[in-house]
C-alpha cells in the first residue's frame, strides 16, 4: 500500500472514531455512504473487441447504464456482470469464445463504475440493473458474474423465470453480505456500537436485513446449473462462505477450487477461462 493510501486510511478511521463519539447515528450514515460508493473507475481504453459491439444505454434511477452488445440476433444471450470497483472492459477474453459458441453477449457497466453514470451501487440497485436488462435485452439464458456481480445475479435469478437449462457462473462471489460488513467495519476501525444503526440503514433501504442479501439464501430458490470457481488465497470474498454452500450438497452446483489465484487473477487464467467457456 502506499503511504498517500495509508495517509488516506488513517485519516478516514479518525474521523469516523470522532464523528462517532459525537453521534453514532450520523457515523453510521457516513459509513453506509462509503460502503457503496466505489473509489475508483476503470475508465481504461476497452480492448479491440470492443470496438466491433453495438453500444447501449438505459436509465436506472436516474444514472445512465451504458453497456454493449455482440452478435445479435442470437437464440441462446449471456450476460457478463462485474464486481465491485471493476468493469467488464476486464472480461474480454471471454467474449470472442461465447460469439464463437454462437450466444449473443451483453455486457453492461453497473451505476457508479466504469463508462456508466452514478456515484453509488448497493445490492437492491445492481439487482434492479440486472432485472432490467433482461426486461429490455433478454430473455437472458446465461450469466457469468464476479464477486458482487454473484450476489446481485443471485438475488435476481430469484425474480426470473427460469429453468434448469439456464446457465450460471459464479466467479468468487461475495457470497454473505454480513461477512461484507465484518470487513468493512474491521478494515477501517469502526466503533462496533455503530453497527446497529449501519444495519438499520440496510433494512430501510431494501425492506430486509444484511442477512437476506445472500448468496447461500438464494440458491435455494436458483433451479439454474451453476459452475462456482473459487480459490482458497482470496481474501477479499473469503472461501469459508463458499464452503458453507457447498455442504449444503445443492446438486445443481459444480464446485472448482483454485489455488494461489486469489479474488481477481482467477478470472483472468487460462484454465479457468476454458472451464467456464465449456460450462456455458
Amino acid at each position: 500500500m502506499k503511504l498517500a493510501q495509508r495517509l488516506a486510511i488513517r485519516y478516514i478511521r479518525t474521523k469516523f472514531k470522532l464523528l462517532s463519539v459525537l453521534s453514532k447515528k450520523k457515523a453510521a450514515e457516513k459509513a453506509f455512504t462509503l460502503f457503496c460508493t466505489p473509489q475508483r473507475r476503470n475508465r481504461k481504453k476497452p480492448p479491440r473487441i470492443f470496438e466491433e459491439a453495438e453500444t447501449l444505454q438505459f436509465r436506472l434511477e436516474g444514472s445512465l447504464v451504458k453497456g454493449w452488445r455482440w452478435n445479435h440476433p442470437a437464440d441462446r444471450k449471456v450476460l457478463i456482470i462485474h464486481g465491485f470497483e471493476s468493469t467488464v472492459v476486464n472480461f474480454d477474453r471471454y467474449i470472442r469464445p461465447l460469439v464463437k459458441k454462437g450466444y449473443e453477449v451483453l455486457a453492461f457497466d453497473a451505476p457508479g463504475h466504469g463508462r456508466s453514470g452514478g456515484k453509488q451501487i448497493n445490492a437492491p440497485l445492481y439487482r434492479k440493473m440486472i432485472l432490467e436488462i433482461n426486461k429490455q435485452y433478454g430473455p437472458v439464458q446465461s450469466f457469468m458474474a464476479h464477486s458482487f456481480g454473484g450476489l446481485a445475479v443471485s438475488l435476481a435469478l430469484e425474480e426470473i423465470s427460469h429453468t434448469p437449462d439456464y446457465r450460471l457462473v459464479l466467479i468468487a462471489p461475495a457470497t454473505e453480505t454480513t461477512t461484507a460488513i465484518d470487513t468493512f467495519f474491521h478494515f477501517l476501525q469502526l466503533d462496533p456500537a455503530i453497527r446497529p444503526a449501519f444495519e438499520k440503514l440496510i433494512l430501510k433501504k431494501g425492506g430486509v436485513s444484511p442477512a437476506w442479501y445472500s448468496v447461500r439464501r438464494a440458491m435455494r430458490n436458483i433451479r439454474a446449473r451453476v459452475l462456482w470457481v473459487h480459490d482458497e488465497d482470496d481474501d477479499t470474498t473469503p472461501l469459508k462462505d463458499a464452503l458453507q454452500v457447498k455442504a449444503d450438497e445443492h446438486p445443481n452446483i459444480e464446485f472448482v477450487i483454485t489455488k494461489g489465484l486469489g479474488h481477481r487473477r482467477i478470472y483472468r487464467d487460462n484454465n479457468v477461462t476454458k472451464k467456464i467457456i465449456d460450462f456455458l
